[in-house]
């Protein structure tokens, strides 16, 4: 006789009966909905995807949803954007330069601006001359700086008194300074009667007599401004003549005299219309004379062979340059002494 079942595994089997009851039911619904055996085929299909990719427990992943752009073409343009900002090279008007300022140098520091123009090969350009101001008769420039100028470029302008205006008269007189800068410029009171104004030439004419200066005013100013400095100028010694004043010959800069423009001349010496020419393809004197421009001129020749010059200067002045050396040598002298 086979034993009794217990009572747990009588509702087990009743379980079993039921669920193979159901499968008849599950089969029909089945056939009627022939698209749920392709559907269950995807879900397995992504399921089987997932299974097969590799695990890889450190990575983490965010509880966080990615946030997905609105505006897919803004977030690119915006993009491009910043990229292209970022991209650029930097672009300056100003050029990176490690140039003190030359106006520091100057007032700080004791340079005089003629050695500060050498040290950074700073020229005057013959084209822009004729940019620069003048003011005639306007005396001494209250903007002239004077303090440690060195080089002073002159130029005179002649009227003619006595039979034929053959003797000649101080009628105006400018000077620039190393920069072609304007520091003086002033009409003469003519002494004499003159029978020559040569306007043609000078330019000089009887208005410009209202507002001229005493010749003895003129002379004081003129020499307190030359005191101490080289001259430069074309032919200066005329100048001085009819300035009444003497400069030692060792400060003077003659570009009429200068022995590299002697070829330029078809005389003794050269013209500065000529040296002009040829030497800084200027033209001037095409009518009356002007004679600041004419001292602007001689500068620039002087600064465009200023090494030239000076070794013409010292070989024709050599005790100038001993004695330039002096001071040095009795300064070590002194210093040691104090040790």
């Amino acid at each position: 006789m086979a034993p009794e079942l217990s009572s747990n595994w009588k509702i087990l089997q009743a379980r079993l009966k039921a669920g193979s009851a159901s499968k008849p039911a599950s089969s029909s619904s089945a056939s009627a909905s022939p698209s749920a055996p392709a559907n269950n085929k995807k879900r397995k299909s992504a399921s089987d995807d997932q299974d097969s990719k590799p695990k890889n427990k450190r990575t983490r992943t965010s509880s966080f949803p990615k946030k997905q752009p609105t505006n897919t073409t803004s977030a690119t343009s915006s993009t491009e954007k910043m990229g292209a900002v970022s991209s650029q090279p930097v672009t300056s008007t100003a050029p990176l330069t490690n140039q003190p300022s030359i106006q520091f140098l100057r007032q700080n520091h004791g340079i005089s601006q003629e050695s500060l123009s050498e040290a950074y090969n700073l020229t005057i350009s013959p084209t822009l001359l004729s940019s620069l101001p003048s003011h005639p008769n306007q005396g001494l420039s209250p903007t002239a700086s004077l303090d440690r100028t060195k080089y002073l470029a002159i130029d005179c302008e002649m009227v003619g008194f006595g039979p034929g205006g053959v003797d000649s008269s101080l009628a105006r007189v400018s000077i620039t300074d190393f920069h072609g800068t304007q520091i003086y410029d002033s009409y003469v009171l003519q002494r004499e009667k003159v029978t020559d104004w040569r306007t043609a030439v000078s330019g000089i004419a009887p208005k410009h007599m209202r507002d001229a200066r005493p010749f003895s005013e003129v002379q004081a100013e003129v020499a307190e401004l030359l005191k101490g400095r080289i001259v430069v100028g074309h032919d200066v010694k005329h100048d001085l003549k009819c300035l009444d004043l003497d400069h030692p010959m060792k400060m003077i800069r003659d570009t009429a005299k200068f022995s590299g423009f002697k070829k330029y001349g078809n005389g003794p010496k050269p013209a500065l219309k000529a040296l002009a020419k040829e030497i800084l393809g200027l033209e001037i004197q095409t009518g009356q004379h002007s004679s600041i421009e004419d001292a602007r001129v001689a500068m620039l020749l002087f600064r465009k062979h200023k090494p030239a010059f000076d070794m013409e200067h010292a070989n024709r002045y050599p005790e100038d340059v001993k004695t330039k050396q002096k001071p040095n040598k009795a300064g070590k002298g002194k210093k040691s002494k104090r040790k």
